[in-house]
């Protein structure tokens, strides 16, 4: 019996060695090879035709990543040092708290804000250059009439090459803190929100009652029998 499953394990040993190989070789997040992403330069959101606040409802990871902290797996990887839908609400949080444009609750808005991130970190690049992306999709909901718009926000950035470990670190840092400045500065300044938060224009005058037009038209039929 031992002799007739020895083949078995002959060809499963090899196989199971390489899984726990592989999994030795998968990085780990350390405070060496940790990166903390936030805003360097302040977002000035543009300026709006009427005094407005948005609150800003939730932040969804639409990545599809099963590892949305590990940012590179190469040279014993890169991660950051919190989810990035977090990242990203506490960046669009502080830069309308800013600009006094947040609300202080929910029924205290007249925008709702849902934010779907699509990406977070680096996109492809050559060689040793880093290209940092971030990919926003943002749901804008009028509170007092119910409509919403969608607004996409891309940001991108290009640092130098690099070849040492804290150099590509510093990179790859500054690359994500300026695509993400740059995703929220085109949200914020750009024409398809100004367009979804525009003033409403005024509501036509009702038509008259019909009592009204009554009394419009007999008026002069009134008089003209008086005088004859």
């Amino acid at each position: 019996m031992r002799v007739r499953n020895f083949p078995y394990l002959a060809f499963g040993l090899p196989l199971l060695l390489l899984r726990f190989s592989a999994a030795a070789d998968e990085p780990k997040p350390t405070p060496e090879n940790t990166i903390s992403i936030k805003l360097e330069n302040e977002v000035k959101p543009q300026t709006f035709p009427r005094p407005i606040k948005f609150f800003i409802e939730k932040v969804v990871d639409r990545s599809g990543s099963p590892e949305p902290m590990r940012v590179i797996k190469e040279r014993g990887g890169v991660f950051l040092d919190k989810e990035p839908t977090e990242i990203v609400q506490q960046a669009l949080t502080d830069t309308l708290q800013k600009s006094t444009l947040l609300a202080a609750d929910r029924p205290s808005a007249d925008y709702l804000l849902t934010v779907y991130l699509f990406h977070f970190g680096l996109g492809e690049g050559t060689g040793y250059e880093f290209f940092g992306k971030v990919d926003l999709n943002v749901v804008v909901k009028n509170v007092s009439t119910g409509k919403s718009s969608e607004i996409t926000a891309l940001g991108t950035s290009i640092q130098g090459a690099a070849l040492r470990k804290k150099n590509i670190l510093k990179n790859i840092q500054a690359n994500i803190d300026e695509a993400l400045e740059s995703a929220l500065r085109n949200f914020l300044r750009g024409t398809k929100l100004r367009d979804a938060v525009v003033v409403p224009d005024a509501k036509p005058a009702p038509p008259p009652q019909a009592s009204e037009i009554f009394r419009f038209v007999a008026r002069p039929l009134k008089g003209r029998y008086d005088h004859a």
